[in-house]
């Protein structure tokens, strides 16, 4: 019997493991993947936009080479930090199902079942993406995660998106080789990219060396073919890959499973308390980017650090728990 169960082990999840820890609660972490699986899946070359030691926990001090840390260095980090805390954490054991019986939760994961007076939910969203709902979206040569421009040098390759992520793929694909075409649902440029990025996206679309079909989607996807719709008409493009950087949302399938109620509005944001992060389930807590919702680009890693010291504090006060 735990006092908490953690499901994922991102920044969020581990801040939370800190916290308990902290508390002396006999607590565990589960994780699907690997330590800080989502920063593992991100783009092998990536800059964080924010700064080192905004991304500490734990009092454990980030260093980098530069003021914004890239990821090799964020996942050492992160392996410091589980390694000075000692933090109890199960790899590779995703969580299948949560239920709740006379006050105490039973997991079952992969491997087998738990139990827990609480639990804590920060599975953040980057490990389901908005897919494209077209015909050949399942085809090895369509991507929806992105790792480094090599494999595309020489190629004809569509980018999918106009925000930050679909336009450093495209430039970085394009002075690394690739031929690149940008397909874009909106009439511009996202407008909160990185001012930064804009300049230079915008230059390279209006000189003609990143084609970009705006007002455009994606209708069939072929082996060696793309056709989208455009304002002009259908259009068959010669192809041989996608990336389809089309964002990323929470697991609602899951939330939905274990019972955790949802917001009928355009944001699906998870219900809860926003003083506490209880969710409408007593004693299940949502901590980290997914008390956002659809809205991704509301929260990040900086702005949720404090998520675990307020859940593991109404956790202590609900149950008299002496630290």
């Amino acid at each position: 019997m735990y006092d908490l169960i953690i499901v994922g082990a991102g920044p969020i999840g581990l801040n939370c493991a800190i916290e308990a820890e902290k508390a002396r609660l006999n607590y565990l972490v589960l994780e699907k993947g690997v330590l800080v699986n989502s920063l593992f899946h991100f783009p092998t070359n990536m800059t964080f936009f924010s700064t080192s030691n905004l991304l500490e926990i734990g009092g454990v001090p980030f260093i980098a080479h530069s003021e914004k840390p890239t990821r090799r260095e964020s996942l050492e980090y992160f392996r410091r930090v589980a390694q000075s805390w000692k933090l109890r954490i199960h790899y590779y054991e995703g969580v299948e199902g949560i239920t709740k019986t006379n006050g105490i939760f039973k997991v079952t994961t992969s491997k087998q079942v738990y139990e827990a007076r609480k639990i804590i939910v920060a599975t953040g969203f980057y490990d389901h993406y908005r897919p494209l709902n077209v015909p050949g979206e399942n085809l090895p040569k369509v991507k929806h995660y992105y790792d480094e421009p090599h494999p595309y040098v020489g190629q004809k390759l569509v980018v999918v998106g106009a925000a930050n992520s679909a336009c450093d793929v495209a430039l970085e694909t394009f002075y690394k080789g690739a031929e690149v075409t940008m397909v874009i649902r909106e009439p511009n440029i996202y407008e909160k990219v990185k001012y930064w990025i804009r300049p230079n996206i915008e230059n390279r679309i209006k000189e003609g060396s990143i084609k970009t079909f705006f007002n455009s989607t994606v209708k069939e996807i072929k082996e060696k073919e793309i056709i989208i719709q455009t304002p002009e008409g259908e259009k068959t493009l010669e192809n041989d890959f996608v990336l389809a950087m089309t964002g990323y949302l929470p697991n609602y399938d899951f939330f939905k499973k274990i019972g955790i109620e949802i917001g009928d509005d355009e944001n699906k944001i998870p219900v809860h308390d926003p003083e506490t992060f209880e969710s409408n389930i007593h004693g299940l807590y949502l901590a980290g980017v997914i008390v956002a919702g659809m809205q991704t680009s509301k929260l990040f890693i900086e702005n949720t650090r404090e998520h675990a010291a307020i859940i593991i504090g109404d956790i202590l006060k609900k149950n008299k728990v002496l630290r």
